[in-house]
């Protein structure tokens, strides 16, 4: 499969089950090899993952859910709780954090782009939830991309034991889809690309 092939895979999937079409071992080493294989300004390699699965992918949502109940309307909660749950159901999530001891270490080294380092830091994170996010696609597996922080970023620290250097960018739950995703729809390329010869 080419990769423009495997780009249209990758769809947001949200009606996920606790399975996997293949064994967590095998996810575990894909994320792994996007980890690796994903760019990075200077080569940095800033960026860091945290798989979680069983008991601790289900703290995660709680957290979730718990963080937004004083926030939503009790007449709205419902429907926001419907939400949560429904992420809390599939296999796993993979959270996508940015090591900000690794930026400041850059801005210090390379005054000149001190600046630009926190935006470059935020595309090459991008780059690798797009390159997870695709790889798990090939394998059958659903996920959609999802920004709780900085809501839950304090109690998810705390929970998993992350460094306090590493900041919550995005969190993908994951697992085997059970529905197809809506259709997909595009505005006319020629409102998004030119071609300047």
């Amino acid at each position: 499969m080419s990769m423009l092939d495997l780009m249209k895979m990758r769809r947001s999937r949200y009606s996920l089950t606790d399975r996997l079409p293949v064994p967590a071992a095998e996810v575990e080493k894909l994320v792994a090899e996007c980890l690796k294989q994903a760019p990075s300004a200077f080569n940095s390699q800033s960026a860091r993952v945290v798989l979680v699965l069983a008991d601790g992918h289900k703290k995660l949502w709680h957290i979730v859910l718990e963080s937004l109940r004083p926030l939503v309307p009790a007449d709205k909660f419902g429907e926001t709780e419907k939400k949560i749950k429904s992420f809390a159901a599939a296999f796993g999530t993979i959270l996508f954090l940015e090591d900000e001891a690794v930026v400041r270490s850059l801005q210090e080294k390379f005054p000149t782009y001190k600046e630009h380092f926190p935006a470059w830091s935020q595309q090459s994170g991008g780059m690798l939830q797009f390159a997870v996010w695709t790889a798990l696609a090939e394998k059958g597996i659903g996920a959609s991309l999802q920004h709780y922080n900085p809501l839950i970023d304090e109690e998810v620290a705390r929970v998993f034991h992350l460094p306090k250097s590493w900041k919550l960018l995005a969190q993908m739950p994951f697992g085997e889809p059970f529905a197809e995703p809506e259709e997909k729809t595009f505005l006319p390329l020629s409102q998004r690309l030119r071609v300047e010869w």
